[in-house]
C-alpha cells in the first residue's frame, strides 16, 4: 500500500489545539435546532465550509488511492453547526466502481444503515452527513450522475459531496479534495464562480478533454464549499506514530515514478487539446478570435501545471540525492 503523504496535510488550513477535541463531541441540540428551522432551505448558500478530521480525511485519501483508476465511493459521519458541516470519521462503502461512475446498490445501502446502527449501539451519535467519491486524474467538480445522487441525498437533510482526486494529490504532493453542495431545481444561480471554473471565473482547474463536456454541462448546477481539516490530540499521536513507521517509505519514494502513468496521460490530454486549438484556429475567423485565445490560455496553463509537478518531482529527487547519496559508502567504510 502506498503511503507517501497521506496523513501530512501541509495545504489544507488547519486547527491544531486542544479545543478542537470538542469538535469529536457531538453536539445534539444545535444538530436538532437547525434540523428544526432548516435555514437552508431559504438559503441556498447557507452552508459555507467542512471542516474534516485528519484521521477521516487520511482514511479517505488512502481509500482513493487503493481504488486506482476505478472510482470509490464512501460515506462520512458527523454533525451540522452553523454554516458548517463537521465531518468526525469516515467509512467506505461496497460499491461497484467503474471509470466514469460509482454505482451504490441494495447492499451498499444494507452495509450503511448496519453500520451507522452499530455506531449508536457504541455510543457513537453521529449522523451520516455526506459522501465522498474519488475521480481518478480528472480533479474534483461533480459530474451529471454526482448531480443527481447529490441531489436525491440533499432531499432528506443536509448532505455535502466531497471529492478527491488520488493521481492529482500523489502527482501535486498535496490533497486534491473538493467539498459541494446542488441548488434547488428551481434556483437559478447568477454570475457564480464556483473555484473551479474553465472559463476564467474563480480558481482554474484542469479538465481532460473527454470530461469537459460533462464538467461544463452541469458546472452551474452546485457551489463549492471551504474545505478545512483538525486535529485531536489522539489525531496527533496517531499521525505521529504513522509517520515514526513510514517515513523511511516516505523518503524513497518517487513521485514522478508513482504518478508516472499519470503524467503520461496528462501530455496525450495537453497534446489533444493543442491540436484542437490549432485547428480551430487554422480554420476559425475573426469572430472566434477570443475564444481561440481563451483556449489557448487554457492549453498554456495546463502545460504549466504539468511543468510545475514534473520540475517538483526532480527537485525532490535531487535534494534526496544530495542529503542521503554517500551514506551507506561511509558507513560501510567505518566497519
Amino acid at each position: 500500500m502506498e503511503t507517501q503523504q497521506l496523513w501530512d496535510l501541509p495545504n489544507l488550513p488547519t486547527l491544531v489545539a486542544p479545543e478542537t477535541d470538542a469538535l469529536y463531541q457531538y453536539d445534539e441540540e444545535t444538530h436538532r435546532s437547525l434540523n428544526n428551522t432548516r435555514p437552508w432551505s431559504k438559503d441556498p448558500h447557507y452552508f459555507k465550509s467542512v471542516q474534516i478530521s485528519s484521521a477521516a480525511l487520511m482514511k479517505m485519501v488512502m481509500h482513493a488511492r487503493e481504488g486506482g483508476s476505478l472510482e470509490v465511493m464512501g460515506l462520512m459521519q458527523g454533525y451540522i453547526l452553523s454554516e458548517t458541516f463537521i465531518v468526525t470519521d469516515a467509512f467506505r462503502l461496497p460499491v461497484e466502481g467503474t471509470e466514469t461512475r460509482v454505482n451504490a446498490q441494495d447492499d451498499a445501502n444494507e452495509y450503511m444503515v448496519s453500520y451507522l446502527q452499530a455506531c449508536r449501539e457504541a455510543g457513537r451519535m453521529e449522523n451520516a452527513v455526506g459522501w465522498y467519491h474519488s475521480h481518478p486524474g480528472y480533479g474534483c467538480w461533480l459530474s451529471g450522475i454526482d448531480v443527481s445522487t447529490q441531489d436525491m441525498q440533499q432531499l432528506s437533510g443536509p448532505f455535502v459531496a466531497v471529492v478527491i482526486d488520488p493521481e492529482r494529490t500523489v502527482s501535486g504532493g498535496k490533497v486534491d479534495i473538493g467539498a459541494f453542495r446542488t441548488f434547488p431545481k428551481d434556483y437559478t444561480p447568477v454570475d457564480e464562480a464556483h473555484g473551479h471554473d474553465e472559463d476564467g471565473e474563480g480558481e482554474y482547474q484542469t479538465i481532460p478533454l473527454n470530461k469537459a463536456e460533462d464538467f461544463g454541462a452541469y458546472a452551474s448546477q452546485y457551489y463549492s464549499l471551504e474545505v478545512s481539516t483538525f486535529k485531536s490530540t489522539l489525531d496527533n499521536e496517531i499521525l505521529s506514530l504513522l509517520w515514526n513507521k513510514y517515513w523511511v517509505t516516505t523518503l524513497s519514494q518517487s513521485p514522478l515514478l508513482t504518478t508516472r502513468d499519470y503524467g503520461t496521460k496528462q501530455i496525450m490530454d495537453l497534446s489533444q487539446k493543442t491540436k484542437r486549438a490549432a485547428t480551430k484556429i487554422e480554420y476559425g475567423d475573426s469572430r472566434v478570435n477570443m475564444g481561440n485565445d481563451l483556449q489557448l490560455d487554457r492549453v498554456v496553463k495546463d502545460g504549466q501545471r504539468i511543468v510545475s509537478e514534473e520540475v517538483k518531482g526532480l527537485l525532490a529527487a535531487e535534494v534526496k540525492m544530495k542529503l542521503f547519496q554517500g551514506i551507506g559508502e561511509g558507513a560501510r567504510a567505518e566497519t
